[in-house]
């Protein structure tokens, strides 16, 4: 579903490349964590994969389309929560999946929407509440609620469990596991070593626009994964 062929990003001629001939492959029910410092290459890559950046050279696509050529078919396809979820903080949760559903050409009934909410993990007593009083970890479900509403085969994460308290994260994890089950082929950008070996199939390690590292998660530990991320970086 996701495919990034010795895709490059260059911002000035004079500068090194923020991403450097990345090749990366993430199939349907995968989740593929990023690991890095900041200035990596991990935000450039989610950016690029979202279209907001052209690549210099190479290609990112996304159920096998160039999103460069096709910016609003590759859109359909995907979902996008970064650090903070960016909601209309007077309207309820149910107003605001209602609205950004409407926009991704959906519509769906009152229980129809509630299901939706319900099924990202948020209690039923504040669907109707106002967002601006929601916590980070309800306006994540919120955000995973409309990933659902578009019907997305793509999921890409910046930072997304960053300033959750330990059970919001296991909750989040719990929610990515759920949406990797059905199909969903998630990417996400992160600096939690532990989160990431908990909740991803594979791990890459950047360092300085480049995958240096790429690693299964099966039989590796914690621990064994800190390490190896301390020696790369």
């Amino acid at each position: 579903m996701l495919q990034a062929i010795d895709l490059t990003k260059q911002y000035a001629l004079d500068a090194p490349a923020a991403l450097n001939r990345l090749n990366l492959t993430i199939g349907p029910g995968e989740i593929f964590c990023l690991l890095g410092q900041n200035g990596a290459g991990k935000t450039t890559t989610i950016n690029l994969f979202l279209g907001f950046l052209k690549p210099t050279s190479g290609q990112a696509l996304i159920g096998g389309l160039n999103v460069a050529d096709h910016p609003v078919e590759t859109k359909k396809l995907l979902a996008y929560l970064p650090e903070t979820v960016m909601l209309y903080p007077n309207l309820s949760g149910l107003e605001n999946l209602d609205f950004f559903a409407s926009l991704a050409g959906f519509r769906y009934s009152q229980a129809e929407l509630g299901d939706l909410l319900t099924r990202a993990g948020l209690q039923s007593e504040a669907h109707d509440r106002r967002v601006g009083a929601y916590s980070k970890g309800m306006r994540q479900k919120v955000g995973i609620a409309i990933a659902l509403a578009k019907q997305a085969k793509v999921l890409l994460l910046d930072e997304p469990t960053s300033g959750l308290d330990p059970k919001a994260s296991n909750e989040f994890s719990d929610l990515l596991t759920t949406l990797s089950r059905e199909g969903v082929a998630i990417l996400m950008a992160t600096h939690d070593i532990f989160r990431a070996k908990e909740v991803g199939t594979r791990i890459g390690i950047m360092r300085a626009g480049q995958l240096v590292e790429t690693l299964p998660t099966t039989n590796l530990t914690a621990n064994e994964l800190e390490a190896i991320y301390l020696q790369t970086v």
